[in-house]
């Protein structure tokens, strides 16, 4: 009987958890997406909202890993510099046009679509894990998954361009005519590859630092989901690395 009562208390519970999780989200997708699409301002305030909560949830980490000042502040101008330069690329990317605004969607759908094949791989096909003493859930082919899940996400994108300043939509083949999609199909996957390892090289990054600070998630701003930084993890180290590339000339 207790048993059965406990049981019964757990089923509220995770109901109570999932509710939460999708209420979550859809706000999260609501207030992200209405900033996006009005751009200008609101795009740039909602991006420094965002980056300023995830230096604050970095900040609290670095001060449970750093047992010094000294390395207290290095770890804080380290955070001033990879949130920074990566919210800062976000802002650029998202530009002016209606153009910047779906390379910008898809760029977001790119690095989701990395973590939702990374989930359903590891979990379909199971494996040999990455980094088990960081993060034990990831593994080699989740990484694969991952991989494919951008590369789709990349060929999602290929049917639609935007040609001129006006914004017209043009379709694939003029695309490629005028050089605007620099990518074929054989070079999505290798493309796809590379950008997966790049967001779950964040994810580890973040995972590595929350296992030394002693704590399951980065914050609790977000009911069901944790912190910002939980939920941004790979997005900003492939934000940071476009920024980088940026700087030099490379992208």
């Amino acid at each position: 009987m207790a048993a059965e009562a406990e049981g019964q208390a757990a089923a509220p519970k995770k109901n109570s958890d999932l509710r939460a999780r999708t209420l979550s989200a859809i706000v999260m997708v609501a207030v992200s997406g209405g900033a996006l699409w009005a751009g200008g301002l609101a795009w740039t305030v909602f991006v420094l909202l965002v980056a300023t909560g995830v230096l604050w949830e970095w900040n609290k980490l670095s001060r449970k890993i750093a047992a010094s000042w000294q390395k207290r502040l290095v770890w804080l101008v380290a955070g001033v510099f990879y949130v920074g330069v990566a919210g800062e690329t976000l802002v650029d990317f998202r530009g002016n046009t209606a153009s910047d605004a779906l390379n910008t969607i898809f760029l977001l759908l790119i690095v989701v679509g990395v973590d939702v094949g990374a989930y359903f791989a590891g979990r379909a096909f199971g494996g040999p894990k990455i980094a088990p003493s960081i993060s034990p859930s990831k593994t080699w082919s989740g990484l694969g998954g991952g991989a494919l899940g951008a590369a789709l996400g990349m060929l999602a994108r290929g049917p639609l361009c935007y040609d001129g300043p006006d914004g017209a939509i043009a379709n694939w083949a003029a695309c490629f005519a005028e050089s605007r999609l620099s990518w074929d199909s054989l070079f999505l996957v290798p493309f796809g590859l590379l950008i997966a390892i790049i967001a779950q090289t964040g994810d580890f990054f973040e995972s590595w630092m929350k296992r030394r600070a002693g704590v399951k998630d980065s914050g609790n701003l977000i009911p069901g989901h944790g912190g910002l930084f939980d939920r941004v993890d790979g997005l900003l180290a492939v934000l940071f690395v476009m920024g980088l590339l940026g700087a030099l000339g490379r992208f």
